[in-house]
């Protein structure tokens, strides 16, 4: 039996269209000095979230976080939201709980850690750090409580998540006492100097469908002095910021200036404690003629928003940035079959979107002159659904998806980055203004060393989802001290790190067999194009050369 996921977007026509063949592509020439550092491979990657923080502790949650640490040259830190919400820990799309805050007949306070605790202590025995979330609120400290869990599915006004979970507090001190009691409750179980070196912000995009007050604007600057007050009074060396904005727009202009200037609703001084500064930006895909095309554009330009807002403040210069989700688009639990557009998150166009995009990063960063940190992609995984859904996730029914080998090519990249040059057809200014519209597709790199170790991922991106043979590529590594050095060369394409494509080959069974299950595994690593080879250096040059199909993503290796 075939999937019917996989029928409905082939009967829409939006299975990435296989390009009649063309004539032979000129070769593009890209080089890399690596005696030119342009400044540190800081893993901005090494950051993921989800909606629905209980799928942390199911098989495949704890197997996906054990992953993604073992993959990161650093701690990974994971943002997830749900973890004050009221309930009994089950899972459902954009829903979570912990039920850690409850009152008794009398009305006192009742805590209890459990769950949150055995979500927190996943991360952290895996070395993992919480980029953690106050929210959201409690159902007996809801002003408006009922009702309280939502219904939300694919295909249901977005507006519908907004229930009693989504209300500023009703008690301002027990809900301040409530996020003190859960810091120190923290300090005390994992240690001082571990909860050091987490961060803590307070609730999710209140400027957009996550707050429901008379004036959003007040009642976030209201919640976050309290929660920041708390928190620092539960550990004065705490790390906490925001706002999460949906956007950095007028709502982040003013929670800034509040936060440097304002008088502030708990202390009544002057200023809030902003230790970071964080908004999210998410791109806009559409279908176009029956293929998805992607809007990285749009990613951009809101990236580039915030950047340019943090740098207009003197006193915020140096101060890390983290951007709380950096994201195509905006929905990760809304399926392929009700949004034909997120089609793409299966295969190579998310693997080769997600690497052009992250290299660009540093780019959009280092233009305005800010301390970027960290971009969370959020995705993880939805249980309890079929294959290959279409829903923007790591892994599906715990086998992991083209996308997961990207962060692990970008998990071998250490050091200093080198810089770029050649024959570019793109860079971030261009991507920012039109997309990746043009005739030419995006096929560039991003190159770090680290001691005698140079690596380069290399990919072929365009924003239409469409897969041909590609160019021929050659990268020219300039600088290298040696006769001669060993390149491995890891690949993702087609036939190389894709489950999707081969779960396709064997006809998009809706329930593998064991057997099947088992084969998909292996196609979902991450692979060798080739075994190890020799390349002569000459005159100090390394040139490596490949054939790079379209929406293919290469990570060279090259030891001397």
């Amino acid at each position: 039996m075939k999937n019917l996921f996989a029928g409905a977007v082939l009967a829409a026509g939006l299975l990435p269209l296989a390009a009649p063949a063309a004539p032979a592509s000129a070769t593009v020439k890209l080089t890399v000095d690596t005696r030119a550092e342009t400044g540190p491979m800081t893993p901005l990657w090494a950051w993921f979230g989800y909606d629905e923080p209980n799928y942390t502790t199911t098989p495949n949650g704890k197997k996906l976080l054990s992953e993604l640490a073992d993959l990161s040259p650093v701690p990974v830190y994971v943002r997830a939201h749900n973890l004050m919400t009221s309930g009994d820990g089950s899972h459902a799309l954009k829903w979570g709980s912990t039920g850690m805050y409850s009152e008794d007949a009398d009305g006192k306070p009742v805590y209890n850690w459990k769950i949150v605790d055995a979500i927190f202590d996943a991360y952290v025995e895996r070395g993992m750090k919480p980029l953690a979330q106050i929210g959201f609120m409690p159902e007996a400290l809801s002003p408006k409580p009922q009702p309280y869990q939502h219904q939300w599915k694919p295909g249901v006004r977005y507006e519908e998540i907004m229930t009693g979970w989504a209300y500023p507090p009703k008690d301002y001190a027990r809900w301040s006492e409530l996020i003190y009691q859960w810091v120190r409750h923290c300090v005390e179980r994992y240690g001082q100097q571990e909860v050091e070196s987490w961060y803590w912000e307070v609730w999710n995009e209140p400027d957009g469908h996550y707050l429901i007050a008379p004036d959003r604007r007040q009642a976030y600057l209201k919640m976050y002095d309290h929660a920041a007050d708390a928190v620092k009074r539960a550990l004065p060396t705490a790390r906490f910021g925001g706002p999460h904005t949906a956007v950095a727009a007028d709502f982040m202009e003013e929670f800034l200036q509040h936060a440097l200037h304002g008088t502030n609703y708990a202390t009544g001084k002057r200023g809030s404690p902003l230790d970071f500064v964080a908004w999210h930006a998410k791109g806009a895909p559409k279908v176009v003629d029956g293929v998805v095309r992607m809007g990285m554009d749009t990613h951009f330009r809101n990236l580039d928003r915030g950047f340019a807002m943090v740098a207009r403040y003197p006193e915020l210069k140096g101060i890390p940035v983290i951007i709380g989700e950096s994201d195509p688009e905006g929905c990760a639990a809304c399926g392929m079959q009700t949004n034909p557009e997120n089609a793409y998150r299966n295969g190579t166009l998310y693997a080769s979107y997600t690497a052009a995009s992250v290299a660009r990063l540093y780019d959009l960063a280092d233009r305005r002159g800010t301390n970027l940190i960290g971009a969370v992609n959020w995705s993880f995984l939805f249980e309890d659904q079929p294959w290959f859904a279409g829903y923007r996730d790591l892994a599906t029914n715990g086998v992991d998806k083209p996308v997961l080998n990207v962060f692990r090519m970008l998990g071998m990249m250490r050091g200093s980055r080198l810089k770029v040059g050649g024959d570019r057809a793109y860079d971030a200014d261009r991507i920012q203004r039109e997309g990746v519209r043009g005739e030419r597709t995006d096929i560039d790199a991003l190159a770090s060393r680290s001691g005698r170790e140079v690596a380069v991922l290399v990919w072929n991106y365009h924003d239409d989802d469409i897969i041909d043979a590609g160019s021929p590529v050659e990268v020219a590594l300039t600088g290298i001290p040696a006769k001669s050095g060993s390149v491995r060369h890891y690949r993702i394409d087609q036939e190389h790190g894709n489950s999707y494509a081969e779960w396709k080959r064997m006809g998009s069974p809706a329930s593998p067999t064991a057997a099947q299950v088992a084969q998909l595994q292996k196609a979902s690593g991450l692979a060798q194009l080739a075994e190890p080879s020799t390349v002569d250096v000459r005159d100090g040059v390394a040139t490596l050369k490949m054939q790079l199909p379209r929406q293919a993503v290469s990570l060279l290796v090259l030891s001397y």
